[in-house]
């Protein structure tokens, strides 16, 4: 025979038919696609998606498009998901899109994945090996993708480049995720996205339909809908066909009979051009388009048949061993085949598919099911005969499939667990998911003799190896489960993996003593630990102690070692303190027992972050400095991530908030550099909580933005919302900070609660209800806090909650709603001062804030008090509370009298923060205070000293006498009855009261009056 190239070559230029030359209607379409590619050309990046159903247009709007690309100069990659029976292959539009880019520009695409080949390898095998596979790396998949979206990002920093992926009602799992986070992130390059689907494929339960509704909820995507033609569309249609103008008469029959479907129109005319007249045909779709197949001479039919069967594309070389004709007649057959427009030649010149997908499966509907078998089989005989008929990342899987739709399960049941393994190594794990069920399904059928023969395959992590030689033992279904427990994790499915391990711990139950297997139940239970935690259903701790009562008394494993890590880990969340710190020593040890250095470093990092929550500061952070060195030099890049998280956070705790962002920056860099979404995340997410400590408000802000339109978990996202919550009340935005902390709460969920983040979203809660005015709220919150307590190293979150609540009982001085159960609330503030550790001097000025304004609460204003904070807040790095502690002091200052510039010069301190913050609230009481005072917020020199009355807002004798009454919680008729003044009047004078407060209600003007002392004997000098 010729070779495959050759073969195809000579059927490229074979006339075809029914292709309308005149492209119909779609103006708008069209247009929208051309505008994103001038807006891409203009260097931003460009998502749209277009739908329609079967045969309406969409290849052909695509066609045009494309034409209209590459005449700009744009450099366009096709890629289609590719269906083999019912199966998708692995990112297969974003491979094939990738091999066209490496021919077109091999040189760029070389240097734009230099240093990645190994990764990138997994989606462009030319791109060289695949680089080791760490199975135990949940973040593998994200890495994989972060890498191709920048490696797209790279190629087209210089140039225009179109990517087209077509078909997506049949992409696998893992393109459909590939392609929502390259919808996510893609923010730079001059690059076109193009996705098209078969709208009217997806019923309520397919997988793309979620995808979908998650795209549409991102602004930076365009759907395109593609509706059927008019009367009129089709008219032009069949005059473009026809070459001539059609009679009315035929564009009604014609119009009726297809409702406008442009496809269905063309196998019309076809139909009625070789004989067949459109009323000879029957309703039925399928009849519809079988009637041109079967119109081919016998031998271009079989072959049809044939290619239905193999997939979407069929190479040449196997479609010739699979057919088993002569070559001469395998050519004939194709050139009337493809002369029908019924196949075409890929555009490659590597094999042959239909030219349209409908026909495809209309004939492949039509085979009966032992021919499907028969040929299925064929299939698999002849790759197995010759694997290079087909390329090698597409072998494995398509091997897989033509066994299984061979109904053969002792070839089908190997083939599935070898393809599970090559789908493992490039990370698609929803593939390998699939086909691990599919093995599942099989097991029973396949002969006994065929399963003995199978040995273990890649570990799921730390499962262990049966106590025996793996290259001798066979294969257990209970290993099927582990792996497919695992793999269902790892790709998001936590509902399968739960269902999946639930079987295997029932299996387990039911095993005979003697047959009992308490390492892997240990293994299976820690495993469900991780799952429930994740869907929300608890914090996974009884199943962690289950795994720990399961191998007691065993001899070390790297399943007790394991254990140890995960319950350490757990400890270090959600309970830190001395057992946790123990549970980590231990776990070190049995690491460095079973000789796991992974895990062993996965270890001393949770151990060193609990030493220093401990206590042992300078130690703990050695610790972690050294794992963060090893796991970097051992290319550990998930641990080295996890190293950065802690560090950062620890740092955050013990007041290093600019060592802190340091060390998030250097997390950043590594995390986007190696893809790691969901530990870029937790990184941003601590780094803006030490940029909100230094008062880089902005940068913080924009951290936050990033992680809520990011793809990470829900935690990190919660902890940015819960930041932009606590922004927005430091700058007067209740509204946004009770959205925001209504969204943070559904992101942590309520099943496993962890103190790092209950106690600041109580903090935010009690702040929001403190500037609303609800004092007995912030009471209720703050005995709710200190019931739950405040745990070791959580004082970074307890110290600012006891803070808002401090200042919120001085705010409400004299407020008669707030005088029930006052000296309550003030003593167990105290008492939760008192007992609160103050490890650093940040959180020792903290302290000193906190009993200033208890002070305050009990009507006492020490200068002395409030200098000391000022200057404990003047050695750290924490310009708001400074900025509160000024006006605080400043207040004192005019109260006492006499240190009028000192107290000028404070508040213009405070001011020019609160100003440059943004924090409206602050800056309000700044300006109130200072006009009080009558003192300059713009200049330095002295301001003339207030005299009688200047401190009371122009109010009258008359008026701060029915203020005074207003703050007791009086009614105007009350008021009226007390100062023997008619209702009216009464009335008129709180409308003039508001009015020079600049508030909008009594209760505001009450809190302005305390908080400003309107109510009181002028102190002297002020």
């Amino acid at each position: 025979m010729g070779s495959t190239t050759d073969a195809c070559a000579m059927l490229h230029d074979v006339e075809t038919r029914s292709v309308s030359p005149v492209f119909v209607g779609r103006a708008g379409e069209l247009t929208a696609l051309t505008d994103a590619l001038a807006r891409a050309h203009a260097g931003e990046p460009q998502a749209l998606l277009v739908g329609g159903e079967a045969g309406v247009g969409k290849t052909r709007l695509i066609e045009e498009f494309v034409d209209a690309a590459c005449d700009g100069g744009a450099f366009v990659a096709l890629g289609g998901c590719v269906e083999i029976g019912a199966d998708g292959l692995p990112f297969a539009p974003f491979s094939t899109a990738l091999r066209s880019l490496s021919r077109r520009l091999p040189g760029e695409l070389a240097a734009a994945a230099e240093g990645q080949e190994g990764e990138l390898a997994r989606l462009l095998p030319e791109l060289g090996d695949v680089g080791n596979h760490d199975a135990s790396n949940e973040e593998s998949t994200a890495r994989l993708f972060e890498l191709t979206v920048r490696l797209l990002e790279r190629l087209a920093a210089d140039r225009t480049i179109v990517l087209v992926l077509e078909d997506l009602h049949w992409a696998d799992a893992s393109t459909r995720h590939l392609l929502a986070y390259l919808f996510r992130t893609l923010r730079r390059g001059r690059i076109v996205v193009v996705a098209t689907y078969r709208a009217d494929d997806i019923h309520r339960r397919h997988p793309l339909r979620p995808l979908l509704a998650e795209l549409d909820r991102l602004r930076t995507i365009r759907r395109i809908e593609l509706s059927r033609f008019t009367r009129a569309e089709v008219r032009r249609q069949l005059t473009g066909i026809l070459a001539a103008e059609p009679d009315a008469a035929l564009v009604d029959e014609i119009f009726d009979r297809s409702d406008g479907n442009a496809f269905f129109v063309e196998e019309l005319v076809v139909s009625r051009e070789t004989g067949c007249a459109p009323g000879s045909l029957t309703d039925s779709l399928r009849d519809l388009l079988l009637v041109r197949v079967e119109a081919l001479p016998e031998d271009a039919q079989r072959v049809a048949r044939i290619v239905a069967e193999g997939g979407s594309t069929v190479e040449y070389a196997l479609l010739a061993a699979v057919a088993r004709l002569s070559e001469d007649d395998l050519i004939e057959a194709l050139r009337a085949a493809v002369g029908a427009n019924i196949l075409l030649a890929v555009p490659d010149g590597d094999g042959y598919r239909f030219r349209h997908s409908l026909v495809r499966e209309a004939v492949s509907d039509d085979l009966l099911p032992g021919e499907r078998s028969r040929l299925n089989r064929r299939y698999a005989e002849a790759l197995e005969a010759d694997p290079s008929l087909v390329r090698a990342d597409e072998r494995a899987t398509r091997l897989a499939t033509y066994w299984y739709h061979a109904h053969a399960p002792a070839q089908a049941l190997p083939a599935v667990l070898r393809a599970s393994v090559e789908t493992r190594k490039r990370y698609a794990y929803a593939e390998q998911l699939r086909l691990l069920e599919r093995a599942m399904e099989l097991w029973d059928e396949a002969p006994a003799e065929v399963r003995d023969s199978l040995r273990p395959m890649d570990y799921a992590e730390a499962y262990p190896p049966c106590g025996c030689d793996p290259e001798t033992t066979p294969l257990r279904y209970l290993d099927l489960l582990a792996e497919a427990a695992y793999a269902a994790r790892l790709c998001g499915e936590r509902e399968r993996a739960l269902k999946t391990g639930k079987m295997a711990l029932r299996l387990l139950e039911g095993e005979d003593d003697t047959d009992r297997d308490p390492l892997r139940a240990a293994w299976f239970w820690t495993e469900r630990s991780r799952i429930v935690s994740g869907l929300g259903r608890s914090d996974g701790w009884a199943e962690i102690a289950t795994a720990q009562e399961l191998v007691k008394g065993l001899p070390p494993s790297g399943v007790h070692a394991r254990i140890l890590v995960v319950a350490a880990g757990w400890g270090m969340l959600h309970q830190p303190g001395p057992e946790s710190l123990a549970a980590a020593e231990r776990a070190v040890e049995y690491s460095r027992l079973v000789k796991n250095e992974g895990m062993e470093l996965s270890a001393r990092l949770t151990l060193g972050t609990l030493q220093v929550s401990a206590g042992d500061r300078e130690a703990g952070l050695a610790t972690m400095y050294e794992v963060r060195d090893r796991t970097r030099a051992l290319g550990l890049h998930h641990e080295s991530a996890r190293a950065h998280i802690n560090l950062s956070h620890v740092l955050e705790n013990l007041g290093r908030s600019q060592e802190a962002v340091d060390v998030a920056e250097e997390g950043i860099r590594l995390t986007r550099d190696h893809g790691l979404l969901d530990s870029q995340g937790w990184v941003r997410a601590n780094q803006a909580e030490s940029q909100l400590s230094l008062g880089l408000w902005d940068e913080a802000q924009r951290n936050c933005e990033w992680l809520e339109q990011s793809g990470t978990r829900s935690k990190p996202r919660g902890s940015a919302t819960l930041r932009l919550a606590q922004l927005a009340v430091a700058r007067g935005e209740l509204d946004v900070a009770e959205s925001r902390l209504a969204a943070a709460r559904e992101h942590f969920g309520e099943a496993d609660p962890m103190p790092q983040y209950t106690v600041p979203t109580k903090q935010v809660e009690l702040s929001i209800a403190a500037a609303a005015g609800r004092i007995q709220d912030v009471r209720a919150l703050l005995t709710a806090a200190a019931e739950s307590g405040f745990p070791p190293g959580t004082h970074r979150e307890g110290w600012p909650l006891l803070l808002a609540a401090a200042t919120a009982e001085a705010d409400a001085l004299g407020l008669p709603a707030a005088a029930e159960g006052r000296e309550e609330s003030i003593a167990l503030l105290r008492r939760c001062v008192r007992g609160l550790a103050t490890p650093a001097p940040v959180w020792v000025a903290y302290s000193l804030h906190a009993s200033a304004e208890l002070d305050r609460a009990e009507g006492r204003r020490p200068v002395e008090r409030w200098a000391e904070t000022v200057a404990a807040y003047e050695q750290v790095e924490r310009p708001y509370p400074l900025a509160l502690a000024r006006h605080r002091l400043a207040d004192a200052l005019l109260a006492e009298g006499g240190r009028r510039e000192e107290a000028a010069a404070l508040l213009r301190e405070a001011h020019a923060v609160a100003v440059r913050l943004g924090a409206h609230p602050l800056r309000e009481d700044v300006e109130l205070l200072a006009a009080r005072a009558r003192l300059s917020l713009t200049t330095p020199d002295s301001a003339p000293e207030p005299g009688p009355g200047d401190d009371t807002f122009g109010l009258t004798p008359r008026e701060q006498d029915v203020l005074r009454l207003v703050a007791a919680g009086r009614t105007n008729r009350q008021i009226a009855e007390e100062l023997f003044i008619s209702p009216k009047t009464a009335s008129v004078h709180v409308s003039n009261i508001l009015a020079k407060l600049g508030v909008s209600g009594r209760g505001e003007a009450a809190a302005l009056a305390h908080r400003l002392r309107l109510l009181e004997p002028t102190p002297q000098g002020v």
